[in-house]
């Protein structure tokens, strides 16, 4: 799997470089860095605030969690140098994108999580090695 994303990203290189030339694509990988750690930098710091808001409020603060690991991700792709990196981290760090993207993995998450795990008394035990009868509904 890496090894195609590095032939991806070598012919992305190319065909851009072939279109605009060797330095206009240089050129254009250092903006795109610059623009994207700009965007990382303001993207962390709305997630880090939307965070600290959710907690004071007293709810969960599962998506705004999610949201930032989203943003760290998608300034790390964005420092990758690469367009195709580059694309996937800007898809990271705008928030409609970064929201479909969140939504996404949450529900495959919850899909690969064995569901065998239940809350007796404010405890969370294991519904197979219980010795305690457990009424579900």
């Amino acid at each position: 799997m890496l090894l195609l994303y590095i032939v991806a990203e070598v012919a992305a290189v190319w065909a851009v470089s072939s279109l605009i030339g060797f330095l206009g694509t240089l050129g254009l990988l250092v903006v795109g860095a610059f623009l994207g750690s700009w965007l990382a930098r303001r993207e962390g710091a709305r997630a880090a605030q939307a965070f600290l808001a959710t907690a004071r409020a007293g709810r969960s603060p599962h998506a705004e969690i999610t949201d930032g690991m989203l943003v760290a991700f998608g300034g790390l792709l964005i420092m990758i140098p690469g367009f195709l990196s580059d694309l996937a981290g800007l898809a990271l760090l705008l928030p409609p994108t970064r929201g479909i993207v969140r939504r996404a993995w949450l529900k495959r998450a919850e899909r690969r999580m064995p569901n065998r795990l239940i809350v007796v008394d404010s405890e969370v035990v294991d519904k197979e090695t219980t010795n305690r009868p457990i009424i579900e509904g």
